[in-house]
C-alpha cells in the first residue's frame, strides 16, 4: 500500500476494499476489489465513467494492472457491468468471468445498449452509462453453479442466483466468510442507518424479476450462515440472520402489493404510490427521522425501476 487510501476507497478487512463507483449519488454504487497475495479480482466495475476511481483503487494499494486476474460483474445490468469493456481494455491479464446468460452481451454489448438508450435516452446514456465497449471472446470464461476459481490463494466459488435476473451469479469468499450478493440481496442506502443498524429492501427491477426465484435465492445464500453480505448498493452488512428475515418478510409485502394493485386502471402510479407508502412506514418502523421529502427522495428511483418490474411480472403471471 502505498498510502492513505483515497476518500471512495474502504479497506473492509481479509483483503476486501470497497470503491464507490461515484455512480448517482455518493455511497449508492460499490466495487469491490479483493487483494490475496499481490493478486487481484474486481467484483462488480459501475459505469464506464467508474474507470479512474478503479484503477486509482488499485494504485493506491501499490498493484499494477497486470496484478488483476478476474474481472467479474454480478450480473450485465449497467450500473454493475456497464465499465467492464473500458476495465478489460486497461488490465492486460484479466479474464472475465460472467454468467453464461450475460456473456454475449460482454463480448458484444450493442442489443445491451439499445435496450437502455430505449429507456433512458441518448443524453441520459451519455450523462450517466457511455459508449460500451465490447471484451474478446478469448478473454471471456462462463461460470456454472459451484465453480471455484482462484486468486492468489483463496478460492471463490461462484453459484447461480436467478430471481433479480437469470443471468446473476453470486460470488462466496471463504476467507470472509461472505457473499458478495449483487443485486440478490436487495439494497441497503447508509442514509437510512439507524444507531448502525441497517434497513434492508429488495429489488424487482425490470425484466426478469421473479419473487420466488429470488426467494430461493436468498435462502440458498443464508444457508451458508455468512459473516458478511457485500451489496452493490451499498456495502458490507452484518447480522446477516436478521437482515435475510426482515428481506424476505418485506419481499412477500412487496408481491403482494403488486397482485393488490394488478387491475388498477392507472398501474403504475398505483405501484408507485403503493411501494413508496409501504417503504416509507418501514423506514419508519426501522427508527429512520429522515424527513419523508429526503426519503422519497433517496428512494425515487429505485420505486420507479421496482414499479416498473413488478409490472412486467404481473403480466407475465396474467398471460
Amino acid at each position: 500500500m502505498t498510502g492513505a487510501l483515497p476518500h471512495y476507497v474502504q479497506a473492509l478487512g481479509h483483503g476486501v476494499h470497497a470503491v464507490d463507483t461515484g455512480f448517482h449519488r455518493p455511497l449508492f454504487d460499490a466495487a469491490y476489489l479483493i487483494v490475496d497475495n499481490g493478486r487481484a479480482a474486481f467484483i462488480d466495475t459501475g459505469t464506464r465513467h467508474a474507470l479512474p476511481r478503479l484503477l486509482g483503487a488499485l494504485q493506491a494499494l501499490g498493484l499494477a494492472p497486470e496484478a488483476v486476474d478476474w474481472v467479474i460483474p454480478t450480473h450485465v445490468h449497467l450500473d454493475h457491468a456497464g465499465g467492464v469493456g473500458p476495465l478489460m481494455q486497461a488490465l492486460p491479464a484479466a479474464r472475465l468471468m460472467v454468467h453464461p446468460r450475460g456473456a454475449r452481451h460482454m463480448i458484444d454489448p450493442s442489443a445491451l445498449y439499445q435496450g437502455a438508450l430505449a429507456v433512458y435516452g441518448q443524453a441520459e446514456m451519455d450523462r450517466s452509462y457511455g459508449q460500451l465497449v465490447g471484451v474478446a471472446a478469448e478473454r471471456v470464461a462462463t461460470s456454472e453453479d459451484g465453480l471455484q476459481i482462484t486468486l492468489g490463494l483463496r478460492h471463490l466459488e461462484l453459484i447461480d442466483t436467478p430471481g433479480h435476473a437469470l443471468h446473476h451469479h453470486c460470488i462466496w469468499d471463504p476467507i470472509s466468510r461472505g457473499w458478495f450478493t449483487g443485486d440478490t440481496f436487495g439494497l441497503s442506502y447508509r442514509e437510512f442507518d439507524v444507531a448502525d443498524r441497517p434497513w434492508i429492501l429488495p429489488t424487482s427491477t425490470p425484466v426478469q424479476f421473479q419473487p420466488e426465484a429470488l426467494k430461493a435465492s436468498i435462502t440458498r445464500l443464508l444457508a451458508r450462515k455468512p459473516d458478511s453480505v457485500y451489496l452493490t448498493h451499498f456495502g458490507r452488512l452484518g447480522d446477516v440472520a436478521t437482515l435475510g428475515s426482515q428481506l424476505l418478510g418485506l419481499l412477500d409485502e412487496t408481491v403482494a402489493l403488486g397482485r393488490a394493485q394488478a387491475q388498477h386502471p392507472d398501474r403504475h402510479r398505483a405501484l408507485c404510490g403503493a411501494l413508496l407508502a409501504l417503504y416509507r412506514a418501514r423506514v419508519r418502523q426501522h427508527g429512520c427521522t429522515l424527513p419523508d421529502s429526503t426519503v422519497d427522495e433517496i428512494l425515487a428511483l429505485d420505486v420507479e425501476l421496482n414499479a416498473q418490474g413488478m409490472a412486467i411480472w404481473l403480466d407475465r403471471q396474467a398471460a
